[in-house]
């Protein structure tokens, strides 16, 4: 038995044991998340009528399959496939997503594209399953996004000749040690990868020790990153700004507590709480990672004394004035980034790993982030040896900080400008990504000649 044949064994003899055990709390977490029951059938290859219509109607042999798993994935995958149209006008897509939130954003990409981009739930990585979809979507090539690879989908499409290209590829030093840990069950699977387009130089050399071929391997920058399209819609910034005014917290400084996790509302708020005594027109702006945790977060931040609101409670007219601010939606980071004075980074506090501080020093914002960055390693030195963000040992010394960035306009412009200067590297990156994946198209079409 080869090493493949003996990894997909494996994999494939434990999935049913791992589906049993992960697969009652992911339904629940798609409920909850905004999903429906009818939205699971798709995860088995299973589409309405209407939606087999619309795939059947995107180009003959130049359409993609981009997958991304979540909402940050997503956000990677729309500036792809923007460039992609851009650059290749009679390509269609078909994006699958994960999660609900993240589908909602990818309906709304196809919304916009009619015609050109179809956005489906991502199938389970079974044998039959990966058959029956290579089979209906039939792609030119599958484009996975940042680090998700199925070992089944990716035999089956190797099998039937079909490229699969890895982008925007990243493995943070935790996941390497663990997927070397497996070494010989994990290479095989990257091996069978045609493209690997990591953002880092020294990227490269960890997706090698995992398997991934040498020759295979580029070097684009951070599609994240690039300065390129990564400005939101101005009219969904002039729809937020009208919010505001309504809550009478426009013109006014704010703090942006970004993507935070359990425990790091109430801490920051509590910090908020002793900084408005001293600024008095300070607000605050409150994203929870996880947009259904809105009116757990409001109710703790009640408990504190504050009055908060939820976005989904404010509507034009409704006058509500406030604050404080807890932002219950989706798709609207970028959007509030631009409104926002400093910026806080969740989940870098209390729990481990970090987020991802890019979006908001691209939106031209003074970034502070706690001790726990460590899935943003290469960034994050990148930003604090550029003295384009400012990173903090704990709470107690995140108040100081931002008291000097918010009383102080020339630190504040300094600090956020460095850090757009020092993400000037990754320009292009989508730009190169999209050409290297379009060149493989061309090959591709080439062979069958």
């Amino acid at each position: 038995m080869g090493s493949r044949t003996l990894s997909l064994f494996l994999y494939n003899a434990l999935l049913p044991f791992g589906l049993l055990y992960l697969g009652p709390a992911a339904l629940i977490k798609l409920r909850q998340r905004g999903g429906g029951w009818a939205d699971f059938g798709q995860r088995l290859g299973l589409w309405s009528q209407e939606r087999i219509e619309t795939l059947e109607a995107l180009p003959k042999g130049q359409t993609l399959w981009v997958h991304a798993v979540s909402v940050g994935e997503v956000g990677v995958a729309r500036k792809l496939i923007m460039e992609l149209v851009r650059q290749s006008p009679g390509a269609g897509i078909i994006l699958t997503t994960t999660t609900p939130t993240a589908y909602r954003l990818a309906i709304e990409l196809e919304q916009s594209h009619k015609g050109k981009v179809v956005a489906l739930y991502s199938p389970l990585d079974l044998p039959w399953v990966a058959r029956r979809v290579l089979r209906r979507f039939n792609p030119s090539q599958i484009v996975l996004v940042e680090a998700e690879v199925w070992p089944n989908m990716v035999s089956q499409a190797n099998k039937r000749g079909i490229p699969v290209s890895l982008v925007n590829a990243r493995l943070s030093s935790r996941s390497e040690r663990r997927y070397r840990s497996f070494g010989s069950l994990v290479a095989p699977i990257f091996g069978m990868l045609n493209r690997v387009m990591v953002q880092e130089e020294q990227d490269m050399e960890r997706w090698a020790a995992i398997g991934a071929q040498e020759d295979a391997i580029t070097v684009t920058g951070s599609i994240k990153y690039d300065p390129q399209g990564s400005s939101p819609a101005q009219e969904k910034v002039q729809t937020l700004s009208a919010l505001l005014r309504e809550a009478g917290m426009a013109d006014r400084p704010l703090l942006l507590a970004a993507s935070t996790h359990a425990g790091e509302e109430t801490a920051i708020a509590s910090i908020y709480q002793d900084l408005s005594s001293e600024i008095p027109q300070l607000g605050l702006l409150v994203v929870p990672r996880h947009f259904e945790r809105g009116k757990q977060v409001a109710e703790e931040l009640q408990s504190l004394g504050l009055c908060p609101l939820l976005r989904s409670s404010l509507q034009p007219g409704s006058a509500k004035q406030a604050d404080v601010m807890v932002i219950d939606s989706t798709g609207e980071l970028r959007a509030w980034l631009e409104l926002s004075t400093v910026v806080i980074m969740g989940k870098s506090f209390l729990a481990e790993g970090g987020q991802n501080p890019a979006e908001a020093v691209m939106a031209g914002k003074p970034v502070v982030f706690g001790p726990h960055m460590e899935n943003f390693g290469p960034l994050v030195d990148l930003l604090l040896h550029a003295k384009g963000a400012l990173q903090v040992q704990d709470l107690s010394a995140l108040k100081e900080e931002l008291k000097g960035l918010l009383l102080d306009t020339n630190s504040r412009s300094s600090l956020a400008e460095a850090g757009q200067k020092a993400l000037l590297r990754h320009d292009g990156a989508t730009a190169r990504t999209a050409l290297i994946l379009l060149s493989v198209q061309t090959e591709e079409r080439k062979k069958c000649l």
